[in-house]
């Protein structure tokens, strides 16, 4: 069972683990880094102008577009986890906008530059502030898991809200260029999804070895 405790004379919060063995440190950001949140706001805010001039609102539904709203939750309201998850999806995010958007500027004869400005911001700005607060708030062993369990709720509401058209989070159709190799959309699905499930715990553990969530053993009563 999990709970809250307080340290003896100090304003410091701490989490009390199952047996009681061990307690970590849960130390409240400080202001200047909640105030962090209005980078990735802005960020998102920069995304939905792109996509109000477009009219494609749906894209905003995308892990990466949505994750830097999620980060500015985390930030403003001091919710390690919701930072986590945030950060865990960006570092995916990044790679898939590089691969999928990015290469695809050099066949263009000419640029949208209002895209590239705020395609820029999202995924690369959104990165470099998650990766600089997930110093503070560490990761832990479980942060992948509910990286896992944002991104199923993402993609249902992706299904519900956005036109199949878009297929924002590959949640209506096989991705174009895959088409041949899946017979059905569902077969398709469960290998994306065992696919998300690897990469997650893959990008988790690594990101618990550059900032693991520290743990001590507490002081004698």
């Amino acid at each position: 069972m999990l709970k809250l405790v307080f340290e003896d004379g100090a304003k410091s919060r701490y989490q009390l683990l199952g047996c009681g063995e061990f307690v970590v440190p849960v130390e409240p950001l400080p202001t200047r880094i909640r105030l962090l949140g209005f980078l990735p706001l802005a960020f998102f805010i920069a995304q939905a102008l792109h996509y109000w001039q477009i009219d494609q609102w749906g894209h905003l539904l995308w892990m990466c577009n949505v994750g830097n709203l999620l980060l500015a939750a985390g930030l403003f309201l001091d919710q390690p986890l919701m930072i986590r998850v945030a950060v865990i999806w960006s570092v995916p995010g990044f790679f898939v906008w590089l691969r999928y958007v990015v290469f695809e500027w050099f066949h263009y004869a000419t640029l949208d530059w209002s895209a590239v400005t705020s395609g820029t911001l999202a995924h690369i700005g959104g990165l470099a502030v998650g990766l600089i607060v997930l110093g503070r708030v560490r990761v832990d062993r479980r942060a992948w898991f509910y990286a896992f369990i944002w991104y199923l709720a993402i993609q249902f509401i992706s299904r519900v809200v956005t036109p199949p058209a878009l297929n924002v989070n590959v949640s209506h159709h096989i991705y174009e260029g895959w088409q041949g190799r899946f017979s059905s959309y569902f077969y398709f699905w469960v290998v994306l999804t065992i696919a998300v499930v690897i990469g997650l715990r893959i990008i988790g553990w690594c990101l618990e070895r550059i900032w693991p969530y520290r743990i001590v053993a507490p002081s004698p009563s």
